[in-house]
């Protein structure tokens, strides 16, 4: 090993070093989401949060590459410095997906203080042009009324159609059932049909006992010779 280069050791205490300010940042960063008054953009700190923690990450993966060169540069590379590299390597995958996942939340929270927001906007607006409360109240009855109509009369379509469809099922039972009838009369009104048919019937039978007879016959035979 080249004079001046970092040991094992060494190695791995930077890593650990590393790894504890990560899970400070990810404590700092997860505070966002759960701030009551989220603003619309992510603001310097958010960002600048976020850029040290991805900083973080680069210098936690070059260390474990530097330790993965170490650990091949030995004759027999020890278990113990194996089980280290391993979950120091799990550790920065685990924080990569912790960030992810912050991210996630965060921007949900933030799409949700949006969208409170513009509500709220939309509320003092309506209030605001509509300054008689008995006549606000009135339309938003009215408004209120016309969306349960429209509900109501969704709902009716859809039952209309399902009564529809239960109809054509019915009909189509009918004729599935005319037709069998009819097939019923005409082979009954056909000379000889019943008797050819009854005769396939019995020649079936009989078959079926021949086969039978044979493989009795065979597994006789077989455990007479067994």
């Amino acid at each position: 090993m080249a004079s001046g280069a970092p040991t094992w050791a060494q190695l791995r205490q930077q890593a650990r070093q590393l790894e504890s300010q990560t899970e400070v940042l990810f404590q700092i960063y997860s505070q966002y989401s759960s701030a009551s008054n989220i603003p619309p953009k992510p603001t310097e700190a958010e960002q600048s949060t976020e850029s040290q923690i991805n900083d973080l990450f680069e210098q936690r993966e070059s260390i474990i590459t530097s330790l993965t060169r170490l650990l091949e540069s030995e004759t027999q590379p020890s278990a113990l410095k194996s089980s280290h590299l391993s979950r120091h390597r799990e550790t920065l995958q685990n924080h990569r997906a912790d960030l992810t996942r912050l991210r996630s939340q965060l921007s949900t929270a933030r799409d949700r203080a949006n969208l409170l927001s513009s509500v709220r906007s939309d509320i003092s607006a309506y209030r605001a042009a509509n300054t008689d409360p008995a006549a606000a109240e009135a339309d938003y009855m009215l408004d209120e009324r016309a969306r349960l109509d429209n509900s109501n009369n969704m709902a009716d379509r859809v039952l209309a159609q399902a009564y529809a469809v239960n109809e054509s099922f019915g009909m189509q039972r009918e004729q599935l059932e005319s037709v069998r009838r009819r097939i019923t009369g005409v082979v009954g009104q056909v000379p000889g049909i019943n008797g050819l048919m009854a005769r396939i019937g019995t020649k079936k039978r009989r078959d079926g006992i021949i086969l039978g007879s044979f493989m009795a016959f065979c597994c006789l035979m077989f455990l007479y010779f067994l």
